[in-house]
């Protein structure tokens, strides 16, 4: 089959909260089958992944790792809804401090966004949304493994390691956008070819962006407060 199967499989099964026995029972097989398949050590014929799509509410490709949505849709720019559709932005869950800080963070992004595409500079775009990407990945693997009864095989990297993995991608992603925006990208990445729209004072700021500027200035300073960099007193 492949090696998201056995993986997804059990998931599913883990998640619905149902035993081993069970699902074997529900699905028609033996115990001793179904577990040879959540192991990998068995590959499952198309009747019994459509019978596993039918009964946990699932598409095939949604089973064999094709599509990381349930339904096996692929999403594009349109398919993906905005960040504060049905007006959940303006939901208080624990207080103020969560929805202050995600608007700071969006708001933010907007702009930083908007610089990249002035760019024009397709490959520092995929690194600095690779890094953010995977910023939002350790975080939410980190606050989802707080509760021991979320299921690893959600994820493909093995817990014990995800971290680590995932800082050092980081810090490539990192590195290869620092080599373009030097001006000496590696091999395979391009130059910015114009940097002067790239140009960014505080007045131009808050022209260009008056409804997020000052989320992102309030960003900056919350960030090198966080940092606490030793900044020598002038005599």
């Amino acid at each position: 089959m492949n090696a998201d199967f056995p993986r997804i499989l059990t998931l599913l099964r883990k998640e619905k909260g149902i035993s081993q026995k069970m699902a074997a029972s529900q699905l028609g097989i033996s115990q001793a089958l179904l577990s040879h398949y959540e192991k990998g050590i068995r590959e499952c014929g198309l009747d019994f992944l459509t019978r596993c799509a039918d009964f946990y509410g699932v598409s095939c490709d949604y089973l064999l790792g094709r599509s990381p949505d349930r339904t096996g849709s692929k999403l594009t720019v349109e398919d993906i809804p905005e960040p504060d559709m049905a007006g959940k932005e303006n939901t208080f869950r624990g207080g103020v401090l969560p929805v202050l800080n995600k608007k700071l963070i969006a708001n933010s992004l907007n702009i930083l966004f908007d610089l990249l595409a002035k760019s024009g500079c397709k490959p520092l775009i995929h690194e600095v949304s690779a890094f953010l990407m995977l910023a939002v990945y350790r975080m939410f693997r980190l606050v989802y493994s707080a509760n021991s009864r979320n299921q690893n095989a959600m994820f493909t990297i093995p817990d014990g390691v995800a971290q680590q993995y995932a800082n050092a991608a980081m810090e490539l992603c990192g590195a290869n956008a620092q080599s373009i925006v030097k001006g000496e990208p590696i091999p395979g990445m391009e130059r910015i070819k114009d940097v002067e729209p790239l140009l960014v004072t505080t007045e131009a700021l808050s022209q260009q962006y008056p409804l997020f500027a000052s989320s992102l200035l309030n960003l900056i300073q919350n960030s090198e407060t966080r940092i606490a960099y030793p900044v020598q007193q002038k005599k």
